[in-house]
């Protein structure tokens, strides 16, 4: 498991994703924003991908690339009762399978539709970032 290491904050653009995030425990909160950046730092890094678009799905933020058929969304939440937080993907899409297939045991998969974290786990951040860059270009790698 290598470290990354993060290029930049990406300030919030719109006040109620801002106020979701801040809704958050603020151990989840602090994992859940370095997770927000490394999906804009990832979407950077892939031409293909271009800029992406934060928005509320079912009130929680989702990432998705702002030129159609590109990636498939990602979003993010808390999960409050049990102190975990979750990495959310299109359940209609072979994303979280490909992820258990590649990485079986980095992982605790939720279904075919999240990874999930415990509020103190460390994130790996180089898997994790590949399983981001796998669902930003969903839709042109397949």
């Amino acid at each position: 498991m290598g470290y990354l290491v993060m290029k930049k904050n990406n300030p919030f653009t719109d006040h109620q994703i801002k106020q979701v995030f801040n809704s958050f425990d603020p151990t989840i909160r602090k994992k859940l924003l370095l997770i927000r950046d490394l999906i804009f730092n990832t979407a950077d890094e892939i031409d293909s991908v271009g800029k992406i678009t934060e928005t509320l799905k079912w009130s929680e933020p989702s990432y998705v690339p702002l030129k159609a058929k590109i990636g498939s969304p990602i979003r993010l939440n808390s999960i409050k009762d049990k102190n975990q937080f979750g990495v959310y993907f299109n359940c209609q899409t072979t994303l979280v399978s490909t992820f258990r297939m590649i990485y079986p045991k980095i992982f605790n998969y939720s279904g075919n539709r999240s990874i999930i974290f415990n509020a103190n786990d460390k994130i790996p951040l180089d898997e994790l970032k590949h399983c981001i860059s796998m669902a930003l270009t969903y839709h042109i790698s397949k």
